[in-house]
């Protein structure tokens, strides 16, 4: 409450007005006009303002809102008030004015009206911000008299002059009234354009923003001082919604609040408090809006929708015209209007969603030729020679078993379903799409980067680097906070050595001055270093290191799921049990997996946030790139380690039979399938890959909101009939927008879609329907967050941005290690090296015929160690005296038997030299992709340099037009000195007259 508030229409329960309250307010200090009583009576005026889009006046346009919790005492019960701040311009506040309720003329008990210190200190707060921020020029509106009850917003309207300012600080880019015309391509080009323009018409979105222009507006930096460059024939227009809530939000975070003074009243123990408060105030209140919301003193800050989206009466808006073209899935076929998407949510969620489209229109071809491939395995799986070797049971291979005691020996043709589905994804065109899949990402970032100019010319962003860098030196309110600390602790400590030697009291005054009112000089002078930081970096390296550990921990703990659930299952009398016993281990041990996956996702990323604020980042740009390496490396890892174990790890230290590996000395290590770990690679890939689509998306993005909304349907079906029906009346649209989400940032968005390029290029090998399930999928994520951005979340505040920041680094190393993990998924975990090995080096035919015998070793089951022999030694029928186990080792019949022998070696040579010719092939063949591409588009740097040419032209025909002017001036002047020499004195006051008029000559001129 402050002197200069002005009070409104009051709500239709306090029309019963009592004389001793507005006594009361006019003791208090309050203004009354003439207009609070008749505006009491009056109609409901939410329809002028058009429900809280605009001021109680009905023209002043709401560019943002601050929203704050209070409490109500008997008074403000009484009198629910909505407070007007700057009708006509800023004011100032007094801060010792005295509040209602406390002393004064009001004579009330202590119990009714006393507020808890902390309200109070958070409203004396605030109080001192919106002076400020009136003071800067902005214009406020405050209510209380709301359908969200305890809920205070102040509407903050910014003026004409204050919107030029801002913009002409942040050098914003404002189309001129300069027009040229777009290059247009001629000739066979023209014709071509033309023909897609029609194709693709009914895929187009019906929105004006995105139709094909052919002239285009000059823009330049806002000047005040150029204010007749600029088209300001509608000056309501002239900065959008987007425009004007970011210039509000920059005067938000440079405004501070410094000086909040504080009456605790009497006692000890009060007054040890209010020392505390203003100790944490020194080095808290200093800061902007980021502050304030981080200690409570406002709830939420957000700019307001356009307006509805749904409904029969519903006025034109972006926001319904983004919702029926865009956040819906019934146009899930169209092109995105990524202009309009820009419009109203600024650049950085614009580039977000260009991003995705273009991924997703990337991942067509892919699919296409993935499809192509998995046909091709399909077609030939009845011709592959093993996998038909494998099945034929007159080849009688009896296999040993694959665990102690309880296993007993196998036929090797009870394998051949798993052999002939391996076929599928490990053949020779596997290798011919990994390097397709390798190229498709190196032309993938190529074409984002030229998508990337276009859009950079389209929006004007070009020549951003200098604001970036501006705005990216401009250090968080938490870094400062920081440094203030470090710098008043370094104070006292000078203040306590000082003691010891005599000081002068001037010199004392000088530095209380200096404590009081410099504190930001402080900060200037001082920073963190690292030795300010070191244990915040100790804190990382061991958390990161931890959570590393643990999720190679939980991957160990499944390896020993698996070999207990597959031990367990051998024992069973069920033949169908022992039968499909690898299959079932797998696809329970991927489920669990998954499971893990997906709840270590949502608690690592909640730790690389925590550890990323303890190490306080000077800038958000720094802060934002620091959590999404930790939040990726994380995730990474945790996605991925149960994947790299099959590939790379399952099957290779299993030992031989005799001489297996144990862990705790009674679980043997598992064995890859006879048709090896491919098979079992692609279904660990694909149940991980598809359910963390289906569930991350489906249920987290789809069904957390809507259970949220159930439960405050269900709220307010307990609550009382009357509050029922304040409710279902119309909200204001600052009460709507409250109660969506708040906007969490585009980290989850990215790392989201960055995981599946991994799933998508990293093991493709493995799976080449992984870009088909990913199209599937975005397709549907397109349309799932432009409806949770249009609909459920609060608008975000618009930031500028010409490229997506660090998430390009990713990509490219995501794709430069796909390139190397593909090279040995096909050397090492398929079979198609062995293969080529056989063919050419020792096949008598020719031909695929015994390459299985060849890569199976021969036992003699007279060589088991005591006690791991089956102990159902009779179960195929007959006594078993040799039996067979893939490996390439010497027979029990050589001298160094069960030695490696030289196949191995010969296998493992042409496995390392693969790797390391198809890494550095697809590694040239992608740098030249990328060299043989240009980044900028030519027609886009030729427009670049005539946006050049026309701005200096513009600004030579100013100069020219200026240098005429002063030069008719001068003529003008000339002869008006040539006529008052010429005129001729006939008396000396016609002299005097003459003298004068020269004179007035001059002057006018």
């Amino acid at each position: 409450m402050r002197l200069d508030e002005k009070y409104s229409s009051l709500p239709a329960e306090e029309k019963g007005i009592h004389i001793i309250n507005i006594r009361a307010i006019e003791d208090i200090g309050y203004v009354r006009t003439e207009s609070t009583l008749l505006n009491s009576f009056s109609q409901d005026p939410d329809a002028s303002c058009k429900y809280g889009l605009y001021f109680r006046d009905g023209k002043r346009k709401v560019d943002y809102i601050l929203v704050y919790h209070y409490k109500k005492t008997s008074f403000s019960r009484t009198l629910t008030r909505r407070i007007h701040f700057n009708d006509l311009a800023p004011r100032s506040i007094k801060q010792d004015q005295q509040l209602p309720g406390k002393g004064g003329q009001v004579n009330m008990e202590d119990g009714e009206h006393h507020m808890d210190y902390h309200e109070d200190d958070k409203r004396f707060r605030r109080e001192e911000y919106e002076s400020n921020l009136m003071q800067a020029g902005l214009e406020l509106e405050r209510d209380e008299d709301t359908k969200i009850h305890g809920l205070g917003f102040v509407k903050i309207h910014a003026p004409w002059n204050v919107l030029c300012r801002e913009a002409e600080f942040m050098k914003l880019k404002m189309p001129t009234k300069k027009v040229y015309q777009i290059h247009q391509p001629h000739g066979l080009l023209k014709k071509i354009n033309s023909v897609v323009q029609k194709i693709t018409e009914p895929i187009q979105p019906k929105v004006a923003e995105h139709k094909h222009q052919t002239v285009k507006r000059l823009s330049y930096p806002f000047s005040r001082e150029k204010q007749h460059l600029f088209d300001l024939s509608d000056r309501e227009s002239f900065f959008d919604s987007k425009t004007r809530s970011t210039i509000v939000y920059e005067v938000l975070k440079r405004t501070t609040c410094t000086k909040a003074k504080y009456s605790m009243g009497k006692g000890e123990g009060r007054k040890k408090e209010t020392t505390l408060l203003n100790k944490r105030r020194k080095c808290d209140d200093k800061y902007g809006i980021t502050s304030l919301l981080a200690n409570g003193v406002y709830s939420a800050a957000y700019p307001l929708h356009d307006g509805d989206y749904d409904g029969e009466h519903v006025e034109p808006n972006d926001r319904k015209l983004l919702c029926d073209e865009w956040a819906s899935y019934g146009v899930f076929y169209k092109y995105q209007p990524i202009d309009l998407v820009r419009k109203y949510f600024g650049e950085k969620i614009g580039l977000y969603f260009a991003w995705l489209g273009v991924y997703t229109q990337m991942l067509i071809p892919a699919s296409v030729v993935g499809i192509i491939v998995f046909l091709y395995g399909c077609a030939t799986v009845n011709e592959n020679i093993p996998s038909m070797e494998m099945c034929n049971q007159r080849n009688n291979i009896t296999m040993c078993p694959l665990c102690d005691k309880t296993c007993s020996y196998w036929k090797l043709s009870s394998a051949c379903a798993t052999a002939r589905a391996s076929h599928l994804f490990d053949n020779p065109a596997t290798v011919f799409f990994s390097v397709f899949m390798a190229l498709w990402a190196a032309t993938f970032m190529e074409h984002w980067k030229r998508k990337q100019m276009r859009l950079n010319y389209r929006w004007d962003l070009t020549g951003f680097e200098e604001e970036e860098e501006a705005v990216k030196d401009h250090p968080r309110a938490e870094y400062e906070a920081k440094v203030l600390k470090k710098s008043l602790r370094k104070e006292y400590k000078n203040k306590e050595k000082g003691h010891q030697l005599p000081e002068e009291a001037a010199n004392k005054w000088r530095q209380r001055v200096k404590r009081v009112m410099a504190g930001v000089k402080l900060t200037e002078k001082e920073k963190l270093t690292w030795k300010d930081r070191f244990p915040a970096y100790f804190t990382n390296l061991v958390s990161i290191i931890f959570m590393i550990g643990l999720t190679f921990a939980i991957v160990f703990g499944v390896i020993i799921y698996r070999i207990s659930t597959a031990a367990a299952l051998a024992i069973s009398s069920s033949p169908a049990g022992r039968s499909n016993i690898r299959v079932t281990v797998t696809a329970t041990a991927v489920i669990i997996n998954l499971v893990v996956i997906i709840i270590l996702d949502e608690v690592y990323g909640c730790i690389a946030r925590w550890l990323t604020e303890i190490e306080v980042p000077k800038t958000d740009k720094s802060f934002e790139e620091r959590l999404i390496f930790k939040a990726f490396l994380l995730k990474f890892v945790n996605a991925y380690t149960p994947i790299f174990y099959v590939a790379f790890f399952k099957g290779r230290f299993v030992g031989r039979p005799g001489d297996y590996v144990y862990i705790f000395h009674s679980l043997r290590m598992e064995e890859c399938a006879p048709g090896g770990c491919l098979m079992e690679l692609c279904i660990q890939l694909s149940i991980i890959m598809l359910g963390k689509q289906l569930i991350q998306n489906n249920l987290f993005e789809i069904g957390i909101p809507k259970m949220k909304k159930l439960i405050r349907y269900l709220r307010l079906k307990r609550q009382r009939p009357v509050d029922h029906e304040e409710h279902m009346k119309k909200k204001q649209r600052y009460e709507v927008d409250y109660n969506l989400e708040p906007f969490a940032g585009l980290t989850p968005e990215y790392m989201e879609m960055i995981i599946q390029f991994g799933f998508v290029t990293l093991f493709v090998a493995s799976f080449p329907l992984a870009p088909l399930f990913a199209l599937l999928n975005n397709i549907i994520e397109i349309r799932l967050d432009a409806k949770k951005f249009v609909t459920e979340l609060r608008r975000p505040v618009a930031v500028r941005a010409k490229d997506i920041g660090i998430w390009y680094n990713i990509l490219r190393g995501v794709g430069k290690l796909a390139v190397i993990i593909n090279a040995f998924v096909i050397s090492f975990t398929s079979d198609f090296i062995p293969r080529l090995v056989y063919l050419y080096m020792y096949s008598e035919s020719g031909t695929m015929h015994g390459f299985v015998n060849h890569t199976l070793s021969y036992f003699n089951v007279s060589d088991f160690q005591e006690g791991t022999a089956p102990n159902e030694a009779m179960e195929l029928g007959y006594p078993v005296q040799i039996c067979r186990y893939k490996d390439y080792r010497e027979p029990p019949w050589s001298e160094n038997k069960y030695e490696i022998a030289k196949d191995f070696w010969a296998v493992l040579a042409a496995r390392l030299a693969f790797v390391i010719v198809f890494q550095n092939l697809v590694m040239f063949m992608s740098d030249f992709v990328d060299w043989i591409i240009p980044d900028i588009p030519k027609d886009i740097s030729q427009q670049i340099h005539k946006e050049k040419v026309l701005m200096v032209e513009v600004f030579m025909k100013e100069e020219q037009g200026k240098l005429q002017l002063l030069e008719t001036w001068r003529d003008k002047d000339k002869k008006k000195g040539e006529n008052c020499n010429n005129h001729s004195p006939r008396s000396s006051m016609s002299h005097r007259g003459s003298v004068s008029s020269c004179h007035s000559c001059h002057v006018e001129v």
